[in-house]
């Protein structure tokens, strides 16, 4: 079994409608969306749920107004503001501290287990999907990321797919640090612009740090040909390969508006970019399983 994390360096590259694509394409996969913070591959993918979790992480402070007794030094003391004038816990201000329960001269504060957010088994017409949904402001994203990356192998391992494709979340954070762990490689979804190889430049380094693979992408590549030139020559000199270029065609947007995979609704020159990415992807990441068991 292959693990291939789909990561961009910003948000807009292009990431989720290539990994919906390899969702049409690859046969014998199990997909995951570990964007938990601003999850969307659902959008193309419609699925149907079919197990449902919930996600706990860190505390909330929670006043008991029955043994309250109106001192109000839990609001004196809070430096959030999370805790208003008539002794009421605002959720989305509270951080956890602590701080107000260990003050309350009659123990009325409790820190509660905090109910961050949800994640989920899914059905959809390309397989089995493992995905998330973070509540607005909540923290532990990347520990919501490793939970459905675990039970995305899991069921991996179970249903003896060969690819586990994952939707990773945008920029080099926790989260994507999370996503990173334990994959084959690396497709890095960039843009042809001058942020795009910035932020291209921060994903290969990570991917330098854990030793694993980057391969290069370059979405809607003719906007600006010299620009993605620039990039590709960037990604070659820091050892970094090719998958393969896709052009700008008003037809993929157009089927992402009809909550589409580009693999159903494309021009044919879109489709055959995206299986190009997948063939030297593939080869690639296999080819370097195969020297590793060798060198073994």
């Amino acid at each position: 079994m292959k693990q291939i994390v789909v990561l961009s360096g910003k948000g807009g590259t292009g990431k989720t409608v290539m990994t919906g694509a390899l969702a049409a394409f690859v046969d014998n996969k199990l997909l995951v969306d570990c964007d938990v913070d601003a999850a969307d591959l659902h959008l193309l993918l419609e699925p149907e749920i079919i197990e449902r979790h919930e996600f706990r992480s860190g505390h909330k402070a929670c006043i008991d107004s029955g043994a309250c007794v109106r001192c109000a030094r839990c609001f004196e003391v809070c430096r959030f503001g999370a805790i208003t004038k008539d002794l009421q816990v605002d959720p989305g201000a509270c951080e956890g501290c602590g701080l107000c329960a260990r003050l309350c001269p009659v123990q009325a504060i409790r820190m509660a287990e905090n109910m961050c957010g949800e994640w989920f088994v899914s059905r959809t017409r390309f397989g089995t999907m493992v995905h998330a949904r973070l509540g607005a402001g909540e923290e532990n994203s990347g520990k919501l990321v490793a939970r459905i990356r675990q039970r995305g192998k899991e069921l991996a391992i179970a249903g003896k797919r060969d690819w586990v494709i994952i939707d990773g979340p945008p920029g080099i954070g926790c989260p994507v640090m999370a996503s990173l762990s334990g994959v084959d490689a690396v497709l890095l979804v960039s843009e042809p612009t001058c942020s795009g190889l910035h932020d291209a430049a921060r994903v290969i380094d990570l991917g330098k740090h854990f030793r694993i693979p980057v391969l290069l992408a370059v979405n809607k590549w003719d906007i600006n040909p010299a620009v993605t030139e620039t990039i590709e020559r960037y990604c070659l000199d820091n050892g970094v390969a090719i998958a393969g270029r896709v052009p700008f065609d008003r037809s993929v947007v157009d089927c992402v508006v009809s909550g589409k995979t580009v693999m159903e609704g494309a021009a044919e020159v879109v489709k055959s970019a995206v299986a190009d990415v997948w063939q030297n992807l593939s080869q690639i990441v296999t080819g370097a399983s195969e020297r590793n068991k060798e060198a073994v």
